[in-house]
């Protein structure tokens, strides 16, 4: 297992993706942005990140994006990195937006590729680098074909970086035996994160990730069991984490099924109360929610 230290694993551990939360008008929840942040930060949590799928950014205009970087920027209030993703569909969106980020105080920026699934790799290499040279701050890319329908490949990956070695982190979404294959074929060059929720935290740590990008749900759990990897406690983060696998399994069957129980889930866990969704949007079912329950029984209040 790689051990994070000082070096090339400056940013690294937990951060969980914030949930954009709405009330019942349908706008973004001032509040329970801002109870989202102070719940995380309160389980030890090594960063903050917003602006990513499980916050739901398809459905944001850019002012509320805007608004949500601002919300995240203040509440963290630099007791934590953060990280924001970008959305933008294009060049001088994402660049204007990374701008704001290093303005904000961000630590670094992910960018995620234009909505545009017939786009060629050499395309997205030059998307990202004409942001990247324009960024004032370490830049990562989210490669998440599963969910996104567009990606870029592992020699791909090498190339940006020789071109924009600002491009130094990767949140590569997929199981653990594709970080490591990812890892060996770019040389180590990258700081890498994992999603999905951290369905494979303890071997994508094991693979060579730096951390994990999960949601705020069950980030308490995965700020343990990351920190006993760190210590060497190995038997120890596999048992807590086999705890907690079979909740995140039914959270992660989906980013709909995510957004519909995880979110919900945190609400319960931050008592926020009852959840509005922002419309078109998956609904629980008695069945899915009681799942979620018998699952997620021994999880507390944040």
């Amino acid at each position: 297992m790689t051990s994070v230290d000082g070096g090339q694993g400056q940013f690294h551990g937990i951060y969980p993706m914030l949930y954009a939360f709405f009330d019942r008008q349908g706008e973004l929840d001032r509040a329970a942005m801002r109870a989202q942040v102070t719940g995380a930060l309160a389980q030890g949590v090594h960063g903050i990140a917003v602006g990513g799928l499980a916050t739901e950014t398809n459905k944001l205009s850019t002012a509320e994006r805007r608004s949500l970087m601002q919300w995240a920027a203040e509440d963290a209030d630099g007791q934590v990195p953060l990280s924001i993703t970008i959305a933008e569909s294009s060049v001088a969106g994402q660049t204007a937006m990374a701008k704001l980020a290093g303005e904000l105080g961000a630590a670094w920026v992910v960018l995620q590729p234009p909505p545009v699934r017939g786009a060629s790799e050499a395309g997205l290499i030059r998307f990202y680098g004409a942001v990247a040279d324009a960024a004032p701050l370490p830049v990562g890319i989210q490669n998440a074909p599963e969910y996104i329908g567009i990606g870029v490949s592992n020699a791909g990956f090498a190339s940006l970086n020789r071109q924009h070695p600002n491009i130094s982190i990767l949140k590569a979404e997929g199981p653990a035996t594709y970080i490591a294959g990812l890892r060996e074929d770019t040389k180590d060059v990258f700081t890498l994160f994992n999603g999905r929720n951290g369905m494979e935290i303890v071997d994508s740590l094991r693979a060579g990730c730096h951390g994990l990008i999960p949601g705020v749900d069950a980030c308490d759990r995965q700020v343990a069991i990351y920190n006993a990897m760190m210590a060497g406690d190995e038997a120890g983060a596999d048992h807590a984490f086999a705890e907690i696998l079979p909740l995140l399994s039914f959270l992660m069957g989906s980013i709909d099924h995510l957004l519909c129980y995880g979110k919900r889930l945190t609400a319960r866990r931050l008592g926020l109360g009852e959840v509005f969704d922002r419309v078109p949007a998956q609904q629980p079912t008695p069945f899915g929610l009681a799942v979620m329950a018998r699952w997620s029984k021994d999880l507390g209040a944040f």
